[in-house]
C-alpha cells in the first residue's frame, strides 16, 4: 500500500528549512537501501537556496511501513545556524509524518471534459472564426483550464491536458498541506522531546544516538583496565 508522507519544517525558521533538505537527502538514500521506491510529489522551497520548507512524496514497497517505524516523529539537527553565527539556539526540530486519510490523486485523461470555441483576443487567421481554444475540465476536482496557444484544436488540446493535470495535482498537494499545516503543532508539542532521530554536525552524516557507543567503550575500557590491575 502506498504511503504519503511530509517532511515539513512547520512554522520554523530558516534553519529547520535547512533541516528538511538535509533530512530529505538521508531519507532518501536509506528508502533506496531498503528498496523503498518512492515519487517527490511537491516540494516547497525555502527561502534560501538550498533549503526546503516542506517536501511530500509517495513510498512504495512491501517494507515500507517497517522503514517508517525509524523515521515518522521529529527529528532533532544538533548545531550551530548555518545562517546565524551567534545564534545561541542548537537544536532544530522538523517532523515526518503521514498524511493519512488521503489517497493521491489517479490522474485519468478519460475523465477530463473538453469544450472547443474560438479564440479570443487578436491572432492569426484562426482567430474569432475556427474553434480552435480548448476548455478542459477535470469533474473529480471541478478544476479547469483555458488554452488558445496555438491555431491548431489538438495542439490546445495536448497542451490543456498537461497544464489541467499539474493544476489537480497542485490542488491536491494543497489540501494534503492544509491537513499537515493543521496538526503539525500538535504533532510538535507532543514529540519534540522524544525524537526518533537525532542528526549532528553541518555534513548531517553522524547521528547523535550513536554517540552512546563511546561510553559503552570507555565503560569496556575501565573494566578492562581494572581487571588487568586484579592480575597484578
Amino acid at each position: 500500500m502506498d504511503k504519503i508522507i511530509q517532511i515539513t519544517s512547520g512554522r520554523g525558521p530558516l534553519e529547520c528549512q535547512w533541516v528538511v533538505a538535509k533530512v530529505l537527502k538521508v531519507f532518501l538514500e536509506e528508502a533506496k537501501q531498503n528498496k523503498i521506491g518512492y515519487e517527490i510529489i511537491h516540494r516547497e522551497i525555502g527561502d534560501e537556496n538550498l533549503t526546503l520548507k516542506s517536501a511530500t512524496l509517495v513510498l512504495k514497497g512491501k517494507e515500507v511501513n517497517e522503514f517508517l517505524k525509524n523515521w515518522l516523529g521529529s527529528v532533532l539537527w544538533i548545531g550551530k545556524s548555518t545562517f546565524r553565527k551567534f545564534h545561541k539556539r542548537s537544536n532544530w526540530f522538523i517532523g515526518i509524518f503521514e498524511l493519512e486519510g488521503l489517497e493521491k490523486i489517479e490522474f485519468n485523461e478519460r475523465d477530463i471534459q473538453f469544450q472547443t470555441t474560438r479564440s479570443q483576443g487578436s491572432g492569426g487567421q484562426n482567430v474569432n472564426k475556427l474553434e480552435t481554444a480548448v476548455r478542459a475540465t477535470y469533474p473529480k476536482t471541478g478544476q479547469s483550464v483555458f488554452v488558445q496557444d496555438s491555431r491548431s484544436q489538438l495542439e490546445n488540446k495536448k497542451l490543456s491536458i498537461i497544464r489541467l493535470k499539474e493544476k489537480v495535482m497542485e490542488f491536491h498537494i494543497q489540501q494534503l498541506e492544509k491537513q499537515m499545516q493543521e496538526t503539525w503543532n500538535n504533532h510538535l508539542n507532543v514529540q519534540r522531546g522524544n525524537p526518533i532521530r537525532i542528526f549532528s554536525g553541518t555534513d548531517f552524516k553522524k547521528n547523535h544516538q550513536e554517540k552512546s557507543f563511546k561510553k559503552e567503550r570507555h565503560q569496556l575500557k575501565n573494566e578492562l583496565k581494572n581487571y588487568r590491575n586484579d592480575l597484578n
